[in-house]
């Protein structure tokens, strides 16, 4: 059955007025592209707990809330390890992204976080700008009267963020072979048996109960 020339005209019309829907809804639900700097211990951990999150685009773990310019892991005194979160604002808040990062440490530990100790591994929020300062100021506010304890956790601003070498980026996922104290392993279960043996998801889940988003 062959098409008149009229009728090819109209089924790419409607065609094209298709793709134009599609393409506009699809933009109606991106939303703008936003972004987090939070320090909870080991970024290995803050990073793998957060690209789990539906709206998350990327972490990538690195060093901020020191003076010092391009820090190391070696050489990041001042420094916390940090990871930035970046995000479709459209698809999750900020909010709550503050409310989950509350809930996956323990915000009432002033010397580091579980196993890892020193001012490195403590705790904190960054902010750009009064309305970020007002939220993550709220989100402590809050972790702190749920549970009725006093929280350690500083509210700080984002003076810079450093990320950190190739070999700590993805560090849970990775295939790569290191040698531990437990002999030789893939990244993945190197990262698998350090979060076991420092206790994160156990005392996580003790302080937060069911409300611990990432303990299981």
């Amino acid at each position: 059955m062959k098409c008149s020339v009229k009728e090819l005209k109209a089924l790419m019309l409607a065609v094209l007025i298709g793709l134009g829907l599609m393409l506009q809804a699809n933009t109606a639900q991106a939303g703008p592209r936003e972004s987090i700097v939070v320090a909870g211990g080991c970024f290995w951990c803050v990073e793998s707990d957060f690209e789990k999150v539906p709206g998350v685009i990327s972490a990538v773990s690195g060093f901020s809330g020191g003076k010092s310019k391009n820090p190391t892991y070696k050489s990041h005194a001042g420094h916390y390890e940090a990871v930035k979160i970046t995000f479709d604002a459209g698809k999750v808040s900020r909010e709550k992204l503050l409310h989950m990062f509350m809930r996956s440490i323990d915000p009432t530990d002033a010397g580091g976080q579980f196993c890892d100790r020193g001012s490195a591994y403590k705790t904190a929020v960054f902010y750009s700008g009064a309305g970020e300062k007002e939220l993550a100021r709220k989100a402590v506010t809050q972790a702190g009267s749920d549970l009725g304890r006093k929280i350690a956790t500083k509210v700080l601003p984002l003076n810079g963020f450093y990320p950190a070498g190739e070999y700590h980026q993805d560090y849970y996922k990775s295939s790569k072979v290191v040698l531990t104290r437990a002999g030789p392993k893939s990244k993945a279960a190197a990262y698998k048996f350090y979060r076991k043996a420092c206790g994160r998801d156990q005392k996580v889940k003790a302080l937060w109960g069911g409300a611990a988003p990432f303990a299981g």
